[in-house]
């Protein structure tokens, strides 16, 4: 059998979740031990060459993880 496609290093949302600690633990708190979301997006998507896709459902894990409730929704 042959394997057209390459396998995605962040498939598996295990390691994206890691990844994504990773990058935050790196960038510098601005106020109240916020971070901006566009500092590890930018380095998510160019660096590592996640794409959205791959990195939401480790997001999602990551905030349950973190105890906040997670919609998948935008506060209204």
């Amino acid at each position: 059998m042959m394997k057209f496609a390459a396998a995605r290093p962040y498939s598996d949302p295990e390691v994206t979740a890691r990844k994504l600690i990773e990058i935050a633990n790196s960038v510098a708190a601005v106020q109240d031990g916020r971070i901006y979301i566009e500092l590890i997006n930018g380095p998510m998507l160019f660096e590592h060459k996640a794409t959205p896709a791959e990195y939401r459902p480790a997001s999602t894990l990551r905030s349950r993880a973190a105890g906040s409730p997670s919609t998948g929704q935008a506060p209204s």
